[in-house]
């Protein structure tokens, strides 16, 4: 069962009403306070909804906060070049409007947690059950917000006192340090661990609310950004045996990018964003942070950015012509092409014609000559993925916030891909990382990769980020964060092979051809967004509207162009060299 959204976080603010009168004042006995509200579980599950609907806002995961991501990878471009261009040109600028709205949503999330976790008290062993879950909730919460600001602006200030709110040091927040960020990061995550229940022992509860198993998740990502893969790798092997609840891979790997109660908070899910199903939500689109309407779409307009314009969509950002060949690169076991290619981008493929839904995008029957563009002068390969470009359930796409497909934030594939890249760094190429890869692999019907192949750990890294990360979560959040944390950005094969990844052209006509980064200089249709990359540019800069508020804020390495991988090499981390996979 969704969360019921009702942002009550307005009652943070609640002030007490008094007459003009010198002689009397009133108190109205109706009205909520900061002073008196938030005392007892049932007030304290109202904060917890309220910060559940600030993840779900334009610039947290509705939209903005989670395209942005997308189109900092090489594995998708932003089609349309307006809204999006200056993220895939990794040169976001300090007077961008939209640049902040990440900012704004997740620290709206992070106040309302901070209120509810002040109520709770610090002794988690005096909590009632009621109490823990709540605690453990915003916890999470509040880790999450942490854990994508940093990866973001890599330098926001770290409030964690309620109180702070009301003084000069919360308006006025100076800059803390990306170690100090995470520091706490992994802090909230591993508290979070230890106060909720697991999806098992939550039962219904559990449905669309962080458990154990979505902290466990979390806190491995993040222990992994500082390369602590020894400690990471001991939370994945806990969650792959069960410890923190039951997952498992669907059969279907569609079923994990489909609305609806059969498909939605499956056995696969650690946590997702919950968006209304169609033909559930309201009529009014709210794009501001407030989202109060009892009447709000309650959606998400992630398919309006992925969605082909000839569809309804606004053709935003389309999947890069290296990803396609990716997966066309390599045959099931039987022979076909890898299902997960029908479910990420939205071509025809004659391999479609008895698959699922068939050859079919919306509900358009497409034909060996169609290549679906997205439909602007760019042209440009559709994003399936999290649209229902491929499930028939409507023919056109009703922009703005209607996509009721929930956001499948962290999925067991990725606790398994995870666990084989840390066994991979602590241990080289065994047998053991060979095996968790292979169970991803075999859900998409693809021959086993044998620990034969990779005779070096830089080998079987480049496996798992070049090819098996990029095919399970091809044009999904996190591939950005992904190349912060390899240092792709501080070697220069590895920006090269960026720069190759990204080529894309420019034209609604041979979008399905091969592109090389080679012609670029002779070609003018073609483009790769990672020539434009300016040292300290894979974090987006802290905006002016923002230091210029605020005189303890300072910006971060975008703003200053200052070359991070003096932070990287320092903590003795290296990046792994290109190595050719064919050899």
């Amino acid at each position: 069962m969704k969360l019921n959204k009702y942002s009550l976080a307005l009652i943070l603010g609640f002030a007490t009403l008094s007459s003009c009168s010198d002689r009397l004042e009133l108190l109205n006995p109706n009205q909520q306070t900061s002073s008196t509200f938030g005392f007892n579980a049932d007030d304290l599950e109202e904060s917890v909804v309220a910060a559940y609907n600030h993840i779900r806002m334009e610039g947290s995961y509705a939209r903005v906060g989670y395209t942005i991501d997308v189109c900092r990878g090489d594995e998708a471009w932003n089609s349309s070049q307006v809204w999006y261009l200056p993220f895939d040109d990794l040169n976001s600028e300090v007077t961008s409007d939209i640049t902040w709205w990440p900012w704004r949503e997740w620290y709206y999330t992070i106040n309302v947690c901070n209120f509810a976790i002040s109520r709770c008290g610090e002794d988690n062993s005096q909590l009632s059950e009621s109490m823990k879950r709540i605690k453990g909730q915003v916890l999470f919460l509040r880790g999450l917000s942490y854990y994508n600001l940093v990866g973001y602006y890599q330098n926001p200030p770290l409030i964690t006192d309620y109180a702070t709110y009301s003084s000069l040091d919360g308006l006025y927040g100076a800059n803390s340090t990306y170690d100090e960020v995470l520091d706490q990061v992994e802090k909230d995550f591993q508290e979070a661990m230890e106060l909720l229940p697991s999806r098992n022992e939550g039962g219904e509860w559990a449905a669309g609310r962080a458990t154990c198993g979505a902290a466990a998740g979390y806190y491995a990502r993040t222990l992994m950004v500082r390369h602590k893969f020894s400690e990471a790798l001991t939370v994945l092997k806990d969650i792959i045996n069960q410890k923190y609840g039951t997952y498992r891979l669907m059969e279907n790997y569609g079923d994990n990018f489909r609305e609806g109660p059969a498909y939605e908070n499956n056995e696969e899910s650690l946590f997702e964003v919950q968006f209304l199903d169609y033909e559930s939500q309201g009529t009014d689109d709210e794009w501001t942070p407030v989202n109060t309407s009892p009447n709000a779409t309650q959606g998400s307009a992630i398919e309006s950015n992925f969605a082909p314009g000839n569809y309804g969509g606004w053709a935003d950002i389309s999947a890069s012509p290296w990803l396609y060949h990716l997966f066309k690169s390599e045959r099931t076991t039987d022979g076909k092409l890898d299902p997960r290619l029908y479910w990420t981008i939205g071509t025809y493929e004659s391999d479609w014609e008895d698959f699922e839904y068939g050859n079919v995008a919306y509900t358009h029957e497409l034909t060996p000559t169609d290549t679906i563009v997205t439909n602007n002068i760019y042209g440009g390969l559709p994003i399936a993925k999290f649209t229902n470009l491929r499930t028939g359930l409507y023919s056109t796409v009703v922009t703005g916030l209607h996509d009721g497909i929930n956001l499948r934030l962290m999925r067991y594939s990725d606790v398994l891909l995870r666990a084989a890249e840390c066994e991979n760094e602590v241990n080289g190429p065994t047998q053991q990382a060979i095996n968790w890869i292979n169970e991803v692999r075999n859900r998409a019907g693809l021959p086993g990769l044998k620990l034969a192949d990779f005779n070096t750990a830089d080998k079987l890294f480049e496996q798992i980020a070049n090819v098996e990360r990029p095919k399970e979560f091809g044009c999904e959040f996190g591939r950005g964060f992904d190349l912060i944390r390899w240092g792709f950005f501080y070697d220069s094969g590895r920006l090269q092979q960026l720069k190759e990844h990204a080529v894309v052209r420019r034209s609604t006509s041979r979008l399905l051809y091969p592109v090389s980064y080679s012609d670029i200089a002779t070609d003018s249709e073609l483009k790769s967004s990672f020539d434009t990359y300016v040292t300290g540019h894979e974090f987006l800069p802290i905006v002016q509207q923002l230091t210029n508020n605020n005189p303890m804020l300072e910006g971060n390495s975008a703003n200053y162009s200052t070359d991070n991988s003096v932070y990287f090499r320092e903590n003795g981390w290296t990046v792994r060299p290109v190595v050719d996979l064919s050899k």
